[in-house]
């Protein structure tokens, strides 16, 4: 196994194939061993390089996340990036990850290519989320398939992951209320935004969401597109998994 170390923690890291580096990362409550089935299926052509973010997953365990979790978690990976000089980065972000990934190309555009960030809620929290996240994150401590995916994530100790980030997000509401520190006009590298119109997250909220949140991240940016899967839950790149596979290749070919 291998590490990074950054900020007298060790990050966990890991590197499957040969090519253009593809870096992945995960989303809350997540590691990098979401990733495990899908990423050999881009090692043929890319460098795959999956990352657990601290906290998470193999990497060194926080008393507590900071408030400002994607932006602190960006730093992450520039720092990661810069150390094991990676350049010309595709970059493939998964909801929270995606948040992360947008982050990175607006703090260092000079290290990433493309980016793909699929399953998110836009440029502010979603306070239909955020209002019951509390409640709904006690339930799923509870709920068999929930606790099995969040073993399988973290490991031992994953309930004080499951915490950490829950207060994190109620913190980031109250007090930074934002994912992007820089304004979206910044944005330089090509980027596909995809989701899907049945995710459980935004479905009840509007059939349209991504479509309307996504077209006016999009016309900020003032380039890039975005694919919309009709069917498959949260997030898209994991329950349309092949056709994801397929249409990122294809845009990172472009």
């Amino acid at each position: 196994m291998a590490y990074f170390n950054y900020k007298s923690h060790n990050i966990y890291y890991e590197e499957i194939g040969t090519g253009t580096p593809l870096l992945m990362l995960h989303g809350n409550t997540a590691s990098s061993v979401m990733f495990s089935e899908i990423a050999v299926k881009y090692s043929d052509n890319f460098k795959v390089i999956l990352i657990d973010f601290l906290g998470h997953g193999k990497s060194d365990r926080l008393a507590e996340f900071p408030a400002d979790l994607w932006f602190d978690e960006a730093q992450q990976v520039i720092a990661f990036l810069k150390a094991k000089d990676y350049k010309n980065v595709n970059v493939i972000g998964s909801s929270g990850g995606a948040l992360v990934a947008i982050n990175v190309a607006l703090e260092a555009p000079e290290l990433v290519t493309k980016v793909v960030a699929d399953s998110f809620e836009g440029e502010i929290p979603l306070k239909e989320f955020t209002a019951n996240v509390v409640e709904d994150r006690e339930l799923s401590k509870h709920n068999e398939n929930a606790k099995m995916f969040y073993q399988q994530m973290q490991g031992d100790g994953w309930e004080k992951v499951v915490d950490n980030d829950t207060l994190a997000i109620v913190r980031h509401e109250k007090e930074i209320g934002k994912f992007f520190h820089k304004d979206l006009a910044f944005f330089k590298p090509d980027i596909l935004m995809t989701g899907s119109k049945q995710d459980e997250f935004v479905g009840s909220i509007s059939p349209t969401y991504f479509e309307k949140i996504y077209g006016e991240m999009l016309s900020k940016i003032g380039h890039g597109t975005m694919h919309l899967f009709e069917t498959g839950g949260h997030p898209a790149m994991m329950s349309n998994q092949d056709e994801f596979v397929s249409i990122s290749k294809a845009f990172f070919a472009k």
